[in-house]
């Protein structure tokens, strides 16, 4: 979604116009996590459903400091 990339101060994208994340799928703009087609490009549900779970539990330790 190119919004987010234009009305977000902070948030990194690649080359394809695709988000960038680090391991725990947090953007370059701290506290900001993103997954699916926002950092893959147009994949599957099942990898978006995946990123999804990570982001959460990276979230949650996030949260824990």
């Amino acid at each position: 979604n190119p919004l987010i990339r234009t009305t977000t101060t902070g948030i990194e994208a690649n080359a394809r116009g695709c988000l960038v994340v680090d391991e725990n799928l947090m953007t370059t703009k701290t506290g900001v996590y993103a997954g699916g087609d926002a950092v893959t490009g147009a994949a599957t549900v099942i990898l978006a459903m995946g990123a999804g779970r990570k982001a959460a539990a990276a979230i949650k330790e996030y949260l824990k400091v």
